[in-house]
């Protein structure tokens, strides 16, 4: 309630607030929020997860064709009035292409799990979506119209909906801004619905949907290779079969499960194939050197093979195959 009062104080004459369906012990904190005309009050009967609140916050704000994009802030007291306002006036100033976050600082005075919680997912972030930021959690976020409306893609609901936004806004090509703000814990982040373990379960899924992608392809090829395998033992029809059956899987999972593309077919698939035939070539030729030259079995050569190619393998998908061709529209 504070916090709706020093915004309006502000300035601030559209403010959506989404009650999750906290109850009705909460019903009297509301009802004197709506009562103010700057105020718009959305309700969800039952609890539906943060992502879903703040879609049908976003949902409701896009229908204005004025809108330009929305500022997301958490209701505990953790963003300051100032700090929504210049995250505000940030986003008010770019090219409606650019999310913009609202970082903290993680210094002393911040509690281990948030400390520990955010180091570990800003550097499965640097690896899995080659983004490098102080704060991928943060709930005070400037999100432009186009990025807004893409997230509604998104199938998912809880916290791990604002690391899919980032993935999402990487690859569709959008930029990211940072504007430092306060760091703020009330009584040690009591207030917070943040779940340690169960919460950050889902949003290192997210992190790793990728490496499960992979895996599965991974098993896919090596059933399918030795299935041939033990019908002929020609290793480039065992391989070629094996590639063939994995990489019908791998495209559809990595292009939508992943990297959330929405790019035609017609752009990303020559370039999938041609990562995929340029992979089959080296790892037949290092199998085959493996094998001929050092003795190697051929399964484990295989193995050992697509292991060391992953990491350049996934580079290539994040970075060149399921990216965006064209800019945001402004």
């Amino acid at each position: 309630m504070r916090l709706v009062g020093d915004l309006m104080e502000r300035g601030f004459h559209r403010i959506v607030i989404v009650d999750d369906g906290s109850g009705p012990s909460f019903a009297e904190i509301f009802e004197s929020l709506r009562r103010h005309p700057q105020v718009t009050l959305l309700r969800h009967d039952v609890n539906r997860g943060k992502g879903e609140a703040l879609k049908t916050g976003l949902f409701h704000l896009l229908q204005a064709s004025d809108c330009a994009g929305a500022v997301t802030a958490d209701a505990d007291g953790q963003h300051l009035p100032e700090d929504i306002e210049r995250v505000a006036r940030r986003l008010a100033e770019t090219d409606g292409a650019t999310l913009v976050l609202g970082c903290r600082q993680f210094g002393a005075g911040v509690p281990l799990r948030s400390r520990f919680g955010n180091l570990v997912t800003a550097a499965a972030m640097r690896w899995i979506a080659g983004l490098a930021l102080s704060d991928t959690q943060t709930g005070l976020r400037g999100i432009p119209r186009a990025l807004a409306l893409r997230l509604f893609e998104t199938k998912t609901a809880g916290y791990e909906f604002e690391l899919d936004m980032l993935v999402l806004a990487r690859h569709a090509g959008f930029g990211i801004a940072e504007v430092p703000i306060a760091t703020v814990y009330l009584d040690g982040n009591r207030s917070s619905h943040f779940n340690p373990l169960r919460d950050s379960m889902r949003i290192y899924f997210v992190l790793l949907r990728f490496t499960l992608v992979s895996l599965a392809t991974a098993l896919i090829d090596n059933s399918v290779f030795r299935l041939v395998l033990a019908i002929t033992p020609s290793l480039p029809e065992a391989q070629l079969a094996a590639r063939a059956a994995a990489l019908s899987f791998q495209y559809p999972a990595a292009r939508r499960a992943v990297f959330h593309s929405g790019e035609p077919h017609r752009r990303e698939l020559p370039r999938f194939l041609s990562v995929a035939a340029a992979h089959a070539l080296v790892s037949y030729a290092a199998i085959h050197w493996l094998t001929q030259t050092h003795g190697f079995a051929l399964f484990p050569a295989k193995i050992a093979v697509e292991s060391a190619l992953f990491p350049l393998n996934f580079l290539l998908q994040r970075d060149w195959v399921f990216t965006s061709s064209r800019k945001p529209p402004r």
